[in-house]
């Protein structure tokens, strides 16, 4: 059960207002209560934070030049490191609408290397290091910086980043998985 319950839209101060607009115009496709869930609903809370996080969620998610692949592998990752229900449910759904295979995220969620194409295992390599030892070796961070690019890859940090930010926020609220969600680790609360 979330710690903290979502607040009444009809007693929203005028910067909570301000970041439900956001959240709501930025998240498109995720009905209008989306605001309320997830982090978003944390960060109503702190909706000083929260904006600032948003706006942040919005450029690496939306704007870019990152493959979309990549990106979601790289969040999932986050998700399987934190496991953060909430995160790792919400992106797996979402790389699955980028072209990723349901059953490479079910071995990746399991602690596994999925037999991805290079760029992902590349992908996956490098953010699982970088979690797993707050650095990369010279080898893994040559093999990224190849294959993207160095502003590439800068957002790729930078969203590895915020999306551990997100997982800490999810883990630390105990947030609820929406009813459509898979619950990968059952066992954790």
């Amino acid at each position: 059960m979330t710690r903290l319950e979502p607040l009444d839209e009809d007693l929203l101060s005028a910067n909570q207002k301000s970041l439900r607009d956001a959240v709501v115009g930025t998240r498109k496709g995720l009905g209008p209560d989306v605001w309320k869930s997830g982090p978003f609903g944390v960060w109503q809370h702190a909706p000083d934070l929260g904006i600032k996080a948003v706006e942040l969620g919005a450029q690496v998610r939306f704007a870019t030049e990152l493959d979309p692949q990549m990106r979601e592998v790289a969040i999932c990752c986050v998700g399987v490191h934190f496991k953060s229900k909430f995160e790792f449910a919400a992106h797996a759904a979402i790389a699955i609408s980028e072209g990723i295979d349901s059953s490479h995220l079910d071995v990746l969620a399991e602690g596994g290397k999925p037999s991805w194409k290079r760029e992902l295992m590349i992908t996956q390599e490098f953010t699982e290091e970088l979690l797993q030892s707050a650095r990369v070796s010279d080898s893994t961070y040559g093999a990224m910086l190849s294959a993207v690019g160095a502003k590439a890859l800068v957002e790729l940090v930078s969203t590895i980043g915020y999306y551990c930010l997100v997982s800490l926020t999810l883990n630390a609220f105990q947030v609820d998985l929406a009813d459509s969600m898979i619950d990968r680790w059952p066992e954790e609360s």
